[in-house]
Parts: structure tokens; sequence; C-alpha cells
């Protein structure tokens, strides 16, 4: 009676289960939910070159600023100071150009009398003539000495008049002033930190850490979708502009900058974001129906059906696609394999062509 139940269902089983289909492959084109973060185009700390004291802020957090408009003003009284010493020499050295040239021009025109005095036998000494000449040198080795220690205090002056420039800050960018730290009064300087900081958010970048399993995927210029947290239902594309062409070691991701125009300012950095990421676009996939596919606790495989008997094949199973899902390992397309595939069909089962 056990022996006729047991030949019952194995029977059963055969006529369901044996049934084959065939390996297929077509193109897919999937996306996989990435997180991003969203950061300004460009990033800017305002910050004196010239140490002083803060004399006006002109902008405050959450200002819109146009390129080349004044953010802040500083007052440097030593550097005043120096502009104005700088500026008394070039004076002072003018007035000794000035006394040079006219000891050069009496030594000359003493050189050229004694010169005609020379064309007469024994008028003046030779000696004479040799001293009024090197006179004449040393008035002219003066004036050039003086004329480059006035070159040097011009571009001593040129120097402290272009750092007096810098007492007004300016916009570099369009932007947002999104931080302001100092106040008027405040001692500032290179060591003194920023007075402000400017943040461009009319375009943006969206930086995507890829997994190693997608960066095949990436291109340059291909649009991307994303949406952020703070905006729910809005769809939002951004182009890749940016690669890294290197993984991070510790997370086996690459960091992918999208280039995003955020005219009306919707788009925040810091927002949390997710990318759809094109995964494999294009790509043919070896398909087969999700239940031809079985798991024991060491393997995944199915049953290949070759010269009329099966075969267990090793697979790994990727995205599911309805009734279908990916796999990979060796089979070919138009493969013959069981349909629903179970560790109870044993390897070297003969199968009836169908």
């Amino acid at each position: 009676m056990k022996f006729l139940i047991s030949f019952c269902c194995a029977v059963a089983l055969g006529a369901q289960s044996l049934a084959t289909v065939t390996v297929i492959s077509k193109p897919t084109d999937r996306t996989v939910t990435l997180t991003a973060e969203i950061q300004p185009y460009q990033t800017a700390s305002l910050m004196a070159r010239v140490p002083g004291y803060l004399e006006a802020v002109e902008v405050d957090r959450g200002s819109m600023v146009r390129k080349g408009q004044t953010i802040a003003k500083v007052t440097a009284p030593e550097l005043l100071a120096q502009i104005a010493e700088a500026t008394a020499k070039i004076s002072t050295v003018d007035a000794q150009i000035a006394e040079a040239r006219a000891r050069l021009s009496a030594a000359e025109s003493t050189a050229v009398r004694l010169e005609a005095a020379s064309r007469t036998a024994g008028a003046i000494a030779a000696n004479e003539l040799i001293q009024a000449r090197a006179a004449v040198d040393a008035a002219k080795a003066t004036i050039a000495s003086l004329e480059a220690s006035r070159r040097s205090a011009e571009l001593h002056v040129k120097t402290l008049k272009d750092l007096e420039a810098f007492l007004i800050l300016s916009a570099p960018f369009d932007g947002v002033v999104t931080e302001r730290m100092l106040h008027p009064g405040s001692l500032v300087g290179p060591a003194a930190g920023p007075i402000v900081k400017l943040e461009q958010l009319n375009r943006l970048r969206v930086v995507v850490a890829v997994p190693e399993l997608n960066v095949a995927s990436v291109r340059l210029g291909q649009k991307v979708s994303f949406s952020a947290v703070g905006l729910a239902g809005e769809v939002f594309s951004g182009t890749v502009a940016r690669v890294a062409r290197t993984l991070d070691v510790k997370t086996r991701t690459m960091p992918v900058e999208l280039e995003v125009s955020n005219p009306g300012g919707k788009l925040l950095p810091g927002m949390y974001t997710e990318v759809k990421w094109p995964a494999k676009v294009g790509q043919a996939a070896i398909l087969v129906p999700v239940t031809a596919v079985t798991s024991t606790t060491e393997r995944s495989f199915v049953i290949r059906v070759e010269s009329g008997v099966t075969k267990y094949v090793n697979v790994r199973k990727g995205a599911v696609q309805g009734e279908l899902v990916e796999v990979s390992g060796p089979l070919q397309v138009g493969d013959r394999i069981i349909q629903r595939a179970t560790d109870e069909i044993r390897e070297g089962t003969a199968i009836p062509a169908r």
C-alpha cells in the first residue's frame, strides 16, 4: 500500500515538474536606487587679506548677492600709514635725483673746460682731467642708483595699494550668503577666519556613490533622474559631469557628480536625495522562469536537459522581471531547462522528448 502511494506521488510530480522551457535573452533597462548628497556648485569663505578692523558688513545670512557686489569693508590704519610712508619716500628720492643731476651737470661742465684746456701744453696737470672725468662717472652712477631706488619705491607703493583694494570684499560669483561669522568692530585678517560664507545655488552638484557593480554603466553626459525627500512627488534630472575614476577602498563605491540646474532654488544643499541610477542599460541578460531556479543551503541551480537527461547548473540570481529572473552562470540561450525545478529531480533523470 505504501509503495503504491509513493509511486502515485512520483508519477504526479513527474507530470507536473518535468515540463521544460528554453533559456532566453533580451536587453534590460533597469535602475537601482542610490542615495546622494546635494552640494553647492561653488563655495567661498570670504576673509580679509589685510589685518585691520571690520568697518561694515553689507549682507547677512540669506542675502542674495551678485558677482562683484560689495560684501564688507575693512579699515587698516597700519596699511594706510605704510602707503603714506612709501609715497613720501618717492618724493625724497626725487629730490635726491634732482640734486644728483645738478652735480652731474657741474661735473660735466668742469670736465669740458679741462678737456679744452688740456689741448694747450702745460695749461693743466693731467691728473686734473682724470679726476674730472671720474667725477662725471660717479655722478652718473649715483643717478642710476637713485633711479633704481625710485622704481623699487614705486613698486612697493603699487603693492600696498593693491592690498588696499582688498579692504573692500566683493562677491566672486552670484550666490547666497549662508553664514555670517563676524560683525563691525571685529579684528580681521588672514588669521581671524572668514567673515561670511557664500554658496552658488542656481547650479548644484549631486554627488552619487556608485557601487562597484554599477560603475560600468557610468557615462559622461548621460541624464539621470532623482528625487528629494523634502520635495515629495517632484522628479529632477542631472547630467553626469565629473567621474572620480577611482573606488573608495572602504565602501567600494565611486563618487560621480551630476550637474543640476536649479534656477528656482527648490533644491537645497544637504537635502536627502535618492537617485534612480541606470544599471546595465541596454545589456542583454539571460532570463529563466522564477520557478526554474531552486536553492539549497549550499547553492542555487537550474536543471538543464542534456541528451535527454538532467544536469544541475549552478547560477546566481539577479533582478526579477515579472515571472522571469536574470541569472548568471554557464547557461546559453536556447538551453532546455526544467520549468519547475526541485532538488527531488535527481541528476541523470531521463526526460522524454517534448
